[in-house]
């Protein structure tokens, strides 16, 4: 019966692996107006994804510690169409919210994001995946 037990139980996580979003990992930033990189780690948050940031570098590679660190700065991510996902981002070093848009090519997502309904837009530059 453990045997079952177990055989059952890995291929629960084997599928639960299978099944999971191209877009949920960890993801390195584009340097933002300071030079300093984020950690955003992607999950599932219900229907929809969100990323939280777990850890930032200033532009020498050095371990900062903004108050934003465990801050949502995506949310409300969901998939539009093959790749593409629209959104909220929050960008730390301009305090500023935006409506975000992202690609995902293979290990690289491009993110942009927009205020105002679209009069003033942001490129967030590409992201590239760690994990």
């Amino acid at each position: 019966m453990t045997r079952i037990t177990s055989l059952f139980l890995m291929a629960v996580f084997a599928a639960g692996a299978a099944v999971a979003d191209p877009i949920e990992g960890l993801w390195r930033t584009a340097p933002d107006d300071h030079g300093d990189i984020g950690y955003i780690r992607v999950a599932q948050c219900g229907l929809t994804f969100c990323g939280t940031l777990e850890r930032a570098e200033n532009a020498q590679g050095e371990a900062i510690q903004p108050d934003t660190i465990g801050r949502k700065i995506v949310w409300d991510l969901s998939e539009t169409k093959g790749g593409q996902y629209e959104g909220r981002i929050y960008a730390p070093d301009r305090d500023k919210e935006y409506m975000s848009k992202v690609e995902l090519a293979g290990d690289r997502i491009s993110v942009n994001g927009c205020v105002l309904g679209g009069l003033i837009c942001r490129n967030g530059g590409h992201w590239a995946r760690v994990q």
